[in-house]
């Protein structure tokens, strides 16, 4: 069984994607949690609910689309940091990365407190609860962001891994969950799922097309496969779950470098004419991309003699940058293998130059003309400047900025100071989209006066001779709003407290729901194992019953006797009333009857006590993101503590330090004057932050809203890194789903296409594949059509049988005779009758009765496979060839063949060698095949033969006959 249903994104602008995937046995994975730039708390009340029976969380992209909602839901759901969660190494740091920058950029992403949920718990406050608005929750702490993100388990590409299910999930029976490269991101993730019979692919938001910096998806093998087939993994899933979005969008004329071309010659029509160019992009994913092409267009221009960027200012915006950056020179490995030997060839060189004393540069993320700004000061500053500079200096700057709706980040404040000057310019590099009912965003609504082009079209000639289209805003009116917190007051104060008193009181219901979310993921420490020495069936039926109470109780938050009473505790009432010392226990059962004390019990398995990837982690990782520097600040202020080599002990007057005034960080300068980015310093460092301190404590959210006169100049270059129509209409075909599932973009370009695929899948024969266009909310049965018989092995037949175990399973094949039912059901009637005519001598009255309740069970009997009887067995020899059954790994076969004294090593692009004469290789469909040179056989010992039995013995041989 195989149900799903999308929570977000579906026949919808949104990009924000949630999923949810229901298997047999009550198996729920919840894949992605994105929310969009509105943070309605309101879209997640689905997913609130669905929390106490999911099994795990698989993310897919470090978007804001694809996990800003992932610590929104660790701080505020209960139990929902004990799910384990499942991402490769990219997503995980770049969404980190994403999140502080999300959280320190608006209070709104801390979203307010339904208005249901006061009224109803503040009942005292009857008539300030119904006009208190916005209060905000507490908002995560970088502390408790690294943490949340610090609970999911990283996995590699290609690498198969069963995960273990939360401690309220029902056995998850051999699942199997594969991480492939889907491009787009850095680590972004096409997901294969096998549970049973079912095969699952998850692909939403991928690109088959290689890019600078990300390599193109793992249909067709990855970077370099470029084979016709897509690979055998992903090929005839039961079920293909796809992104539309792009559906509608043709392949760019020239690709990427043309796409590349553009973006640039773009921005040199508006630098010459002392213009300023703001670009909205991301703080985590697509970031990297768009860096590093400008990057190395200034490098390359900077060589040329007619170079128009020389005296062209370059600045990235965002208040996790350097994070993010950081993140990505330690990641190279999963990028595009261009970048791997650019960094090679880079490596090399400083090799050759062996101390010398050439500063450090020219590596794919050493940037040398990209400034890092990421303090609101340092943006003031620079705005201030190009304000005084209009008109007078042909100087021209490019500013890259988060975020890309431009409703938080630097990129509105930078598009404030620009939007009056017909000079400047902003480029749109993807569509923006608005969620139904929501307001636009500021990007939206640009992208709208670009689509109208009412108020006329600007064309230049680019170098090559190509025509730059841009488009006047006019001097339209463009309505902003700014979002800020405000301390609160009296009884709203009051309302705020006693609500906040509720949730923690429903909270301390979970015995050991707090400790259990410090401890990490399932897979880390079992807490609902820890909570019982007792492994029976009552106590895991106790488990489970506690956690869908908690979760009922949650669910009635919004009653006015949802106080808990000193029955409702139970025996936790020793551990959460003051004063009391006594419980009654006689009658009880279960934890009743237990002083209420968590003993944790770590888990283990085959390879002994699993670990805390939290206590592994390097000290960077940890708390560096923090802006004001919490608890490692005062960490490293400890006698004893350990620093790297190049760092100073704070107060002292190092020659590599420069300290900042105000709230500015302090920023490794070298002796030249240039920071570890390789720009050099300028007033952009000194300006002291003056940006009012917000309050901490309870407060709730006020919008002011401010309108501008627009009259700058828009552009739009396709930057998203998405799937085009012709990848879809290519590559689906190629893939062969059973069922295939339409998510992820609007209902226009859904429905078209689904209409495309039924027609091109329906082609090969009279059988038509289901394509399912589900709406938000609704659930669709997308099973594998199977049918399964029922036969009873005779035992003459049982007694021939050999099974041959492969990896846990045993298999054998048979031949046999079936006989059919109806044969079945007169051999058992026959025999019935004859134990009636038996028993009539003695019992003539019962003869009838015996007969008739044969004929009765003869329906039920079922069929028998039996052996063949000895004059039928040359007619019935069947020709079916032998059949291997299992999947063989070229690493196990390298160390069976080391074990046995063989010289076996990888060469050449997944070659095993062994012994320098045959070679073994598998295929991209899981073929192996073995190949020898013909050397004489030394001694007794023949490779070939010697390597066959090896791999005979990692497979079962399933005879034909």
């Amino acid at each position: 069984m195989f149900t799903f249903c999308p929570l977000q994104g579906a026949l919808s602008e949104s990009t924000a994607s949630q999923s949810l995937l229901e298997l047999d046995g009550g198996v729920k994975l919840l894949v992605d949690l994105g929310w969009d730039e509105t943070f309605n708390v309101e879209k997640l009340e689905e997913l609130e609910k669905q929390v106490p029976t999911l099994s795990l969380i698989l993310l897919t992209h470090a978007t804001a689309s694809h996990l800003a909602a992932y610590v929104h839901c660790c701080k505020n759901f209960p139990l929902f940091s004990r799910i384990p969660a499942y991402a490769t190494r990219p997503v995980i740091d770049l969404g980190r990365s994403l999140t502080q920058d999300l959280y320190s950029s608006t209070p709104a992403a801390c979203t307010t407190i339904r208005q249901s949920s006061l009224s109803e718990i503040a009942y005292a406050y009857t008539q300030t609860a119904a006009t208190a608005q916005n209060l905000l929750l507490q908002s995560p702490t970088p502390e408790e962001i690294a943490r949340y993100f610090s609970l999911i388990q990283p996995l590699k590409y290609s690498q198969p891994h069963q995960p273990l299910p939360s401690p309220f999930s029902p056995p998850l029976n051999g699942l199997t969950i594969t991480a492939y490269n889907s491009g787009h991101t850095l680590g972004g993730t096409i997901w294969h799922i096998q549970h049973g019979l079912e095969s699952i692919v998850y692909a939403v938001d991928w690109n088959q097309a290689r890019e600078n910096v990300f390599a193109g998806a793992a249909w067709l093998g990855g970077a370099g496969g470029g084979g016709a087939e897509v690979i055998e993994q992903l090929r005839k899933p039961t079920a293909l779950i796809c992104s539309s979005r792009g559906a509608q969008k043709s392949a760019q004329t020239g690709g990427r470098v043309k796409r590349d071309e553009q973006l640039v010659e773009m921005i040199k029509t508006c630098v010459t004419k002392g213009g300023t160019v703001l670009i909205p992009v991301d703080s985590s994913a697509r970031v990297l991309e768009l860096s590093y092409l400008l990057e190395h267009a200034w490098r390359s221009d900077a060589t040329s003699d007619n170079g128009s960027l020389k005296s062209t200012k370059l600045y990235l915006a965002g208040r996790n940058m350097s994070s993010t950056m950081r993140y990505a020179r330690s990641m190279l490995e999963w990028m595009d293998d261009g970048i791997v030997q650019e960094f090679e060839a880079f490596a090399e060189g400083q090799r050759k130059a062996n101390g010398t004393s050439d500063k450090k540069e020219g590596g794919p993320f050493d940037f040398k003309y990209l400034r890092l700004l990421e303090r609101r000061a340092q943006i003031s500053k620079l705005l201030s400047q190009i304000a005084s500079s209009e008109g007078e200096s042909t100087e021209g700057r490019v500013i890259l900025a988060s975020d890309t709706s431009m409703e938080w980040g630097f990129s509105k404040d930078v598009l404030k100071g620009l939007a009056r000057n017909p000079n400047n310019l902003v480029i749109l590099t993807d569509r923006p989209t608005v969620a139904k009912d929501d307001k636009p965003s500021i990007a939206r609504t640009l992208w709208e006066w670009w689509k109208e082009r009412k108020d006329g079209v600007s064309v230049e000639q680019g170098s090559g001779g190509e025509n730059i289209e841009t488009i006047q805003a006019g001097g339209r009116e463009l309505e902003i709003r700014e979002a800020s917190r405000q301390a609160l007051e009296g009884d709203e104060l009051a309302v705020y407290q006693q609500w906040l008193a509720t949730q923690r009181q429903l909270q301390a219901t979970q015995q050991t729901g707090a400790a259990g979310s410090l401890e990490g993921p399932a897979d880390v420490v079992d807490d609902a194992s820890s909570e019982s020495s007792s492994d029976s069936e009552d106590e895991d039926g106790q488990q489970q019953g506690k956690a869908l109470t908690v979760s009922a109780t949650m669910g009635q938050a919004g009653r006015k006797n949802v106080i808990l009473k000193d029955e409702d505790l139970g025996i936790n009432i020793l551990i959460k009333r003051k004063g009391v010392y006594d419980f009654d226990s006689r009658g009880k059962k279960g934890r009743e009857r237990c002083f209420p004390v968590a003993i944790r019990r770590k888990r283990n398995d085959d390879f002994g006590e699993l670990i805390r990837p939290e206590d592994y982690l390097r000290a960077e990782e940890k708390d560096e993101d923090n802006a004001d520097g919490g608890n490692m600040a005062m960490d490293d202020d400890k006698l004893g503590k350990k620093r790297k080599w190049d760092d100073v002990a704070k107060g002292s007057a190092g020659a590599n330090k420069r300290s900042q005034p105000g709230k500015g960080p302090v920023e490794d300068v070298d002796d030249d004057g240039t920071n570890a980015d390789g720009f050099v310093a300028d007033d952009l460092d000194d300006v002291e932050d003056t940006e009012p301190e917000e309050p901490t404590g309870p407060s709730k959210l006020i919008y002011t809203t401010e309108t501008i006169q627009a009259s700058l100049r828009i552009g739009f270059i396709d930057f998203s890194g998405l799937h085009d129509r012709r990848s879809l209409d290519m590559l689906i075909p190629l893939i062969q789903p059973r069922k295939l599932i339409l998510i992820g973009g609007n209902e226009e370009e859904t429905l078209a296409l689904a209409e495309d695929c039924r027609a091109a899948l329906g082609m090969d024969g009279d059988k038509t594949i289901d394509v399912f266009t589900p709406s938000v909310g609704v659930w669709v049965d997308a099973s594998v059509d199977t049918n399964a018989w029922v036969v009873k092995l005779a035992d003459p037949l049982v007694k021939k049988i050999k099974w041959q175990n492969v990896r846990g399973l045993s298999v054998v094949t048979i031949s046999g005779q079936l006989l059919a039912t109806s044969t079945a059901a007169d051999a058992a009637e026959t025999n019935d009758e004859d134990s009636a005519n038996k028993r009539q001598k003695t019992e003539p009255s019962n003869a009838v009765a015996l007969t008739s309740t044969a004929l009765t069970n003869s329906s039920s009997v079922l069929p028998v496979l039996d052996v063949i009887p000895s004059n039928l067995v040359s007619a019935a020899r069947t020709a079916a060839q032998p059949l291997h059954v299992g999947d063989l790994r070229l690493a196990d076969l390298r160390r069976a063949m080391q074990g046995s004294g063989h010289g076996a090593e990888f060469r050449g692009e997944g070659i095993l060698v062994i012994d320098g004469s045959v070679s073994v290789r598998k295929t991209a469909e899981g073929r192996i095949e073995v190949e020898s040179v013909g050397l004489p056989v030394v001694g007794r010992r023949n490779t070939l033969y010697e390597v066959k039995r090896a791999i005979y013995d990692n497979l079962a041989v399933v005879a034909g006959a």
